[in-house]
């Protein structure tokens, strides 16, 4: 799993670490059931802190894209059009706000799509 992060990326390094797995998932680099490469492999790639990944992992875990298990590691759970779909998400709530469209005028929006 090749990942890069953007040094003009406003957004949080774990954002950033995050959305760089959901786009590795999305294109298909790692495939369910697949092992993630350890927390610590990760940070020294990306010479970050290695509980930036953790909490980035822990992020992806709990939108269902990432599966941890004890004695197995981390392990791709969703498929990648799950995680193509949440990385879409977050780029449109994003732009929301860039251009000061609250969280509820979006789903009013989204809604009426």
């Amino acid at each position: 799993m090749l990942l890069r992060l953007h040094e003009d990326d406003p957004r949080p390094l774990h954002e950033q670490v995050a959305a760089a797995i959901r786009r590795a998932i999305a294109a298909g680099e790692s495939a369910p059931g697949e092992r993630v490469p350890p927390a610590r492999d990760l940070a020294a790639a990306l010479e970050i802190n290695p509980n930036t990944v953790l909490r980035a992992l822990r992020q992806l875990r709990d939108e269902g894209l990432l599966d941890f298990r004890r004695g197995r590691g981390i392990r791709v759970a969703a498929r990648p059009e799950a995680g193509e779909l949440m990385e879409n998400v977050r780029a449109l709530v994003a732009a929301a706000e860039r251009l000061g469209i609250t969280r509820a005028e979006l789903i009013e929006m989204i809604e009426g799509a």
